[in-house]
């Protein structure tokens, strides 16, 4: 059998910026209370990073026989932290200048949990419920982050091992280390594919088996029990699904695509978060199959309809923004509340999103495209100094802003009884 391509992952593919753009849109939506089903933008994000990261990952693999898993976290970190940071210490400085009390000693509370990555833990531990308490808490949406930051932690060392067992047990049986290495990186995709496959299905399991009949935030930031979402745009990364979408053909990819967006579109229509109880029961997995396979067949037909569609320019560039949209719609939305602004319905949206994309272009191209693409000093061992000095100026600031006293800003019963 000759070997498969690797997936087209190592190549740009528009229709994927645009939609990124997708998914924040859908967010910021849901957020401002115009659009139920814009939370499981999420869940398209979680499919794009799975099928991204894996394709980048057996890419260099093809490439090098192996996975360089110290320069991955690297790539990751200047991806990722930087943005976060500014984001977190941005956000603290504003709800001690305009935010409430409550805010504000919420705010402090989290901000360690941000910093490690570990948001979603805490609010499951603290019982935070997402549905009717996020609100509460400016660093409410950051449990995705975390979840997709944990998935980058477990994720390369699989493919590591993976790669390295066949790479070492085809070594003993050949002549020539170099047709091993070939015929080992031939098979890490097979097996990469089976790793997806079986742990999408066992955190479908425990989502099912953990879903409760009250509160779905445990199943619904569990990293365990949302893997399936990231777990399945791997699948999708792989050359036995890349061959299957190769089938279709340029045609049947471009028709599959329409069929599959249009059957997301309503699901997003119709979804309504804990209200939706079959969500949990199967319903997310079904959604996020469907993402994986709308993005093999984008990536398969980039030009058919939908690949234009959702390639448009606006869409493109909002996906470019995406990340640190999403960083910083959250806290500007809790912050610019009806009673600040003075505004509802989409006036009060129009602003909250304005201020949001705003916040987000400088964030983008102050910070995130800098340090990514154009810093020297962001690389080796200058890039880890500074990575660590600036976590460390984000803890002093933490540190130095005081924790408000408990019951600060309440309204003391005995004086207004006095009063009265």
């Amino acid at each position: 059998m000759p070997t498969a391509p690797h997936p087209p992952a190592r190549r740009h593919i528009a229709p994927l910026d645009g939609l990124r753009g997708l998914a924040v849109l859908g967010v910021l939506l849901f957020h401002a209370g115009r659009f139920d089903g814009g939370f499981l933008g999420v869940d398209l994000f979680f499919v794009l990073s799975g099928f991204l990261i894996t394709g980048l990952l057996l890419a260099e693999v093809a490439r090098d026989g192996r996975v360089d898993l110290l320069a991955f976290w690297g790539r990751r970190a200047r991806r990722l932290l930087p943005a976060l940071a500014v984001t977190a210490a941005g956000t603290l400085l504003l709800v001690w200048a305009f935010g409430s009390v409550t805010l504000l000693r919420l705010g402090l509370d989290d901000t360690p949990w941000v910093l490690g990555n570990l948001a979603n833990w805490h609010y499951i531990a603290e019982q935070v419920g997402y549905w009717d308490s996020a609100d509460t808490r400016v660093f409410s949406h950051l449990w995705s982050i975390a979840v997709e930051e944990q998935f980058y932690l477990v994720w390369p060392p699989v493919l590591w091992l993976v790669a390295f067992a066949l790479g070492r047990g085809r070594a003993r049986f050949s002549l020539s280390r170099r047709r091993a290495g070939r015929r080992a990186r031939s098979g890490v995709d097979g097996w990469v594919a089976v790793v997806a496959a079986v742990g999408a299905l066992a955190s479908l399991a425990l989502m099912i088996a953990f879903t409760g009949p009250v509160d779905t935030t445990r199943v619904y930031e569990g990293t365990d029990t949302r893997a399936f979402s990231l777990l399945l745009g791997a699948l999708m990364a792989t050359a036995p699904a890349t061959r299957l979408v190769a089938r279709l053909g340029s045609r049947g990819a471009s028709w599959a695509a329409l069929v599959l967006a249009c059957g997301i579109a309503a699901y997003w229509t119709m979804a309504d978060g804990q209200n939706s109880p079959d969500l949990f029961r199967g319903g997310l997995f079904l959604h996020a199959l469907a993402a994986a396979l709308l993005i093999g067949c984008l990536a398969q037909a980039p030009g058919g309809a939908v690949g234009r569609v959702v390639g448009s320019a606006p869409l493109r560039r909002l996906g470019t923004v995406s990340y640190s949209l999403y960083l910083w719609h959250w806290p500007v939305f809790v912050l610019l509340s009806e009673e600040r602004l003075g505004r509802t319905g989409w006036d009060r949206t129009a602003i909250v999103v304005a201020v949001s994309v705003a916040a987000a272009v400088l964030s983008t191209y102050l910070v995130e495209d800098p340090v990514r693409f154009r810093a020297r000093w962001a690389r080796g061992r200058s890039g880890a100094v500074a990575l660590v000095a600036t976590f460390a100026v984000l803890v002093g600031l933490w540190a130095a802003i005081p924790e408000p006293r408990a019951g600060a800003g309440s309204v003391d019963i005995t004086q207004l009884t006095a009063d009265g």
